[in-house]
């Protein structure tokens, strides 16, 4: 537990009963957990990383190279939240920044081997909750949810 972010008993997101029309809701919800548990695994640990700050190498671990731009445009966020995130980053002996050799005034980025290794401790926290987060449910049930959460994506993935 970190000593400066008390835990808290977040119960806007928890709500007792489902309505049978609620299911983006329940996955609302089920994702908050998630991302909750991975976190303050993180922050609890020797890595203490913020949300966005994991966030930010995770994009620069399945996007090597890429640059801050890049992040922006996918992400949607602000260009100068993402420079102070970046910076910040780079600081600390996370990401590292070369000259883009076509263009001098773009820099790319890479996560470092602290990065990478702060990286795949994510990653393996994310595996133990995914094992956790399917516990008790057959092959075939895993696989039907997958399926049933895909048609749901697709289904909103259509316009209007």
């Amino acid at each position: 537990m970190s000593p400066i972010i008390p835990e808290s008993n977040d119960n806007v997101n928890h709500c007792r009963e489902q309505r049978q029309d609620a299911v983006l809701e329940l996955v609302h919800t089920i994702m908050h957990q998630y991302k909750t548990r991975q976190f303050q695994a993180l922050r609890d640990g020797q890595h203490e990383l913020t949300h966005m700050e994991a966030k930010v190498l995770g994009y620069f671990s399945r996007h090597p190279g890429a640059t801050q731009s890049d992040l922006s445009k996918h992400s949607g966020r602000d260009k100068a939240q993402l420079a102070r995130l970046i910076t910040a980053l780079r600081e600390r002996g996370l990401l590292h920044g070369e000259a883009d050799a076509a263009d001098r005034r773009n820099t790319r980025l890479s996560l470092t081997d602290a990065g990478r290794a702060i990286q795949a401790a994510a990653q393996r926290e994310a595996e133990i909750l995914n094992t956790q987060a399917v516990h008790g449910m057959s092959a075939g049930q895993q696989t039907a949810l997958l399926e049933l959460l895909q048609q749901v994506k697709q289904n909103l993935d259509q316009p209007d």
